[in-house]
């Protein structure tokens, strides 16, 4: 179907604002069953950072693919969907609700899996990529998977940009976490939109973001000392023993 003309201005977030369900396409089966994905529209992503936080299988990623950017991830601009409007995702059963006032200049998809391909599409360069030295200058393939993930959010998470993260902590250290959280904050106070899905408690403690969290009652505005990551983790260092022989028996 052909999209109609995008008569949006360059500007501010957010420029995502949720999903939506097409209603002739929602049907039975993974990933419909999903609690969370079948109360998709509970989620309102209208706010410069928005976190998902939630166990393994709880569909997570699954929303996040809904968004309906390149499966393989890289920047956005490399896949003409930005400015455009992106299509429908997962099966076609849901859609992204974009904003009709503003488009983000630029902005990334990143996910954990992916990244050693966007850092070879980037150190390929031209015709596609742009100037390595956007990137700090060192190619991403001759730094570290931690050190090559930092060199592009510190260099290219920018205002006017929409980027959405698929647990970025994958290749962060403790301390990689902390500056990652220190590169989102700058860029949305500059008028960047991020849609981060993740397990650490360190990115969910991102200051100003707006959390939910997926489990199989489905989807619940959460604080971030009522999180399950954040309580587990907190358990966990009080009396490491303790968990370590549940586990094990």
């Amino acid at each position: 179907m052909a999209r109609g003309r995008d008569i949006r201005r360059f500007g501010s977030g957010p420029y995502l604002l949720g999903l939506r369900r097409v209603d002739e396409r929602w049907g039975e089966g993974f990933p419909y069953d999903v609690p969370a994905v079948a109360a998709v529209e509970e989620l309102d992503f209208a706010s410069p950072i928005t976190l998902l936080a939630g166990d393994n299988g709880s569909g997570k990623s699954t929303l996040i693919e809904a968004m309906g950017f390149g499966g393989e991830g890289g920047e956005l601009e490399r896949f003409n969907e930005l400015p455009a409007v992106a299509g429908p995702a997962v099966g076609g059963a849901l859609e992204p609700v974009l904003a009709r006032w503003s488009r983000p200049r630029t902005g990334y998809f990143l996910r954990a899996e992916s990244f050693f391909n966007v850092a070879a599409f980037v150190d390929r360069g031209e015709p596609f990529s742009p100037d390595l030295s956007l990137y700090g200058g060192v190619p991403l393939h001759e730094q570290s998977h931690g050190e090559s993930f930092l060199a592009l959010a510190t260099n290219r998470f920018r205002g006017e940009g929409l980027y959405v993260l698929d647990e970025p902590e994958a290749a962060l250290s403790v301390t990689g976490a902390l500056a990652l959280v220190a590169a989102i904050v700058r860029a949305a106070a500059d008028g960047a939109q991020f849609i981060v899905a993740t397990h650490s408690p360190i990115v969910l403690a991102c200051p100003g973001a707006r959390i939910y969290e997926l489990s199989a009652d489905g989807v619940a505005s959460c604080d971030y000392d009522d999180l399950d990551a954040v309580r587990f983790l907190r358990g966990f260092l009080d009396a490491p023993e303790r968990y370590l022989r549940a586990a094990l028996e």
